[in-house]
């Protein structure tokens, strides 16, 4: 039975994790970091188009790692708990250690 928590356990880690795994969905994480944006201010900041951006916010926000609050005619979005920017710091420190084979590694190729 331990064996199965663990699994269950292993699997909503992982799928946590594919919420930082896409670049557009870490763009829009790194561009919530500082302060709350809307949609048009997430798009200008990332460069992704509205739909693309909306697609992706309406994944981290099913997720849970972003917030989406009405401020009149307008959605504004925040990161939905300060260790989300704890985690992509941590990701940024430990990528300064381990950038040359995270590079050539080539079992993630994209």
């Amino acid at each position: 039975m331990l064996l199965t928590a663990n699994k269950k356990e292993l699997a909503v880690r992982s799928k946590l994790f594919r919420g930082f795994s896409d670049s557009s969905r870490l763009s829009i994480l790194d561009a919530l970091r500082d302060k709350p944006l809307t949609v048009g201010e997430i798009v200008e900041a990332t460069g992704l188009s509205q739909s693309n951006a909306s697609n992706h916010l309406g994944c981290l926000r099913d997720c849970g790692l972003v917030v989406a609050e009405q401020n009149g005619r307008y959605v504004t979005y925040h990161l939905s708990d300060d260790r989300v920017g704890d985690i992509l710091a941590l990701a940024e420190s430990l990528l300064a250690d381990v950038a040359r084979g995270v590079y050539e590694c080539t079992r993630y190729n994209q």
